[in-house]
């Protein structure tokens, strides 16, 4: 099924094929997510410095996606155009724009990388991390940088493949990323070792500690990416790497980033919207209780971010169905395919809604050796899980959405959401009334809230079906 034609795709029963193509992305989200988690485990484990590594992955974390909502500009046009010539017929042109996306990623992840390397003291800076925690911050950030470059590869390759329906191989490469990233995050953090040489024993690999978590993530990030090249070199998903389709094609990269541009816009005013919202985090106390306030809520995010994967596996499935369906002139199930896909992850929601809020205590103690960041993190992430629901239905109809190439409406609901209702109310929640992490939690609550109750409104309204890409 994930590799399924454009007739099965746009003529198959409807519930059978969002669920079959949104478990292959499914897989891809959980072992994607686990790099960040094993990070986050790994750093809370390293005696003396363990709230200070933490800190540092955490904010590596909100960078990385910074840099993924920055790639946003070609993976969202790219599925949304690849979907829908797809669903046309319009092989040829598909391919086309996945050349095009994979040459404009790689330019974008090369920019990225200049603009990390002076940049990542100054975000050390903005969170108050300073001294060693400074130090160890910043060398993180630019080690982390030059990962992305590939990573940008990656996610573009993703993105075209996920438009064909081709969605095996996203889901291949990111386990093998998975897997080199446990390994090589364990040797470098741990070393390999010793071993004997001219009647000396060496390590094989020296034990570096928090920087060797961002070691072995680089190592793992670049083989993802040139795994990504090397499939659609082999013609995974009915796509080929053409050297002569290759070359920048103004008009193509024009149509790719007409979609991109409002999409990654969202997602930059998501980001910034989310550092203010972490900039407040950092100032809800100072010395040991606001390290560990900021460790608890980097651990909480990881752990709720578990939501987020079925979400956007769903939505994706959502946003390669609508957009073909349109392509194909099938209006009503374009519809119909945003409505299923929330109906299915609904369940999703509803039951981590319970893990998180009757596993609150046991996922601190887990996570992090400090008992404090436990007390602090508990009592938030039990507040947190009573909006899972939200979460669901504000990711899948928002994917749905972008399937269409609707990107502008998305923008101003984050403009609304965030900036309008969670950076202020989790400032006077947290700040002004003393409210501490829940205090602050409240604000980014409101904002899930709000955005499903929008992104629900805009797909059943309809008019996203006669948006041209």
């Amino acid at each position: 099924m994930t590799d399924a034609t454009p007739r099965s795709l746009t003529s198959g029963r409807l519930r059978p094929t969002v669920f079959y193509l949104a478990l292959p992305v499914l897989a891809e989200q959980l072992l994607s997510y686990l790099v960040g988690l094993v990070d986050t485990y790994l750093s809370g484990q390293l005696a003396g410095i363990a709230t200070i590594a933490t800190s540092a992955v955490g904010l590596a974390g909100y960078v990385s996606w910074l840099a993924t909502l920055m790639f946003g500009l070609v993976g969202i046009g790219t599925t949304a155009i690849v979907a829908r010539s797809w669903g046309a017929g319009k092989r040829s042109q598909a391919n086309r724009v996945a050349n095009q996306s994979l040459m404009l990623a790689a330019g974008l992840g090369v920019v990225f990388l200049c603009m990390m390397l002076p940049a990542a003291p100054a975000f050390a800076s903005l969170l108050d991390m300073h001294g060693i925690a400074g130090e160890i911050t910043t060398r993180y950030l630019r080690i982390d940088a030059f990962g992305l470059v590939f990573t940008s590869v990656t996610f573009a390759g993703a993105a075209a493949l996920r438009g064909t329906g081709g969605m095996r191989t996203p889901m291949l490469v990111l386990g093998l990323v998975n897997v080199l990233n446990i390994v090589c995050s364990l040797a470098f953090v741990y070393g390999i070792g010793p071993w004997p040489t001219v009647g000396l024993n060496r390590a094989l690999i020296a034990p570096l500690g928090v920087d060797g978590i961002v070691l072995g993530t680089v190592v793992a990030r670049t083989a993802g990416g040139l795994m990504m090249l090397y499939a659609i070199s082999q013609g995974a998903g009915g796509l080929r790497l053409r050297p002569k389709q290759l070359r920048p094609k103004l008009r193509v990269a024009r149509r790719i980033l007409s979609i991109g541009v409002p999409a990654a816009a969202d997602g930059m005013v998501m980001w910034v919207g989310h550092f203010l919202f972490l900039m407040v985090i950092s100032r809800l106390a100072t010395g040991d209780a606001g390290e560990a306030i900021f460790a608890a809520h980097v651990i909480g995010i990881r752990v709720e971010a578990i939501t987020y994967l079925p979400a956007v596996a769903w939505g994706a499935a959502a946003a390669t169905l609508v957009g073909q369906s349109l392509g194909a002139g099938l209006t009503a199930r374009a519809k119909d395919v945003g409505h299923e896909a929330v109906r299915q992850c609904l369940v999703v929601g509803v039951v981590m809604t319970a893990v998180l809020f009757f596993g609150a205590k046991h996922i601190y103690g887990a996570m992090h050796s400090d008992a404090a960041v436990g007390v602090v993190g508990v009592p938030a992430l039990r507040l947190l899980a009573c909006f899972q629901v939200p979460v669901v239905l504000s990711i899948v109809y928002v994917f749905a959405l972008r399937g269409a190439g609707d990107t502008r409406w998305p923008l101003l609901m984050t403009c609304i959401g965030v900036l309008g209702v969670r950076v202020p109310l989790s400032y006077f929640c947290g700040i002004i009334l003393d409210g501490g992490l829940v205090g602050a939690w409240i604000g980014m609550c409101g904002d899930l809230l709000l955005r499903s109750i929008l992104a629900a409104a805009r797909f059943a309204s309809g008019r996203w079906a006669n948006i041209r890409v």
